[in-house]
């Protein structure tokens, strides 16, 4: 069973968007903190109800968020 939930966050035109890489669930937030409370919410909602058995999660599953930079070029 999965102990992690691993989520993707990015910066997208606008907002900043977290997309879980385990669940169907995305989101999106002004900022990285708004952002990160919006995705463990949707992902409670999400899991709400269900057996994690199905889903093959561990009931003390933890959330794993990457964040992706956008590139960075050094001036020389």
């Amino acid at each position: 069973m999965k102990k992690i939930i691993q989520v993707k966050i990015y910066k997208g035109e606008k907002y900043y968007v977290a997309e879980c890489i385990d669940l169907p669930v995305v989101t999106q937030g002004k900022t990285v903190d708004e952002t990160i409370e919006n995705i463990k919410e949707a992902i409670s909602l999400h899991l709400e109800g269900e057996n994690l058995k199905e889903w093959d999660i561990s009931p003390d599953f933890s959330v794993l968020i990457n964040f992706e930079l956008e590139p960075f070029y050094a001036k020389t």
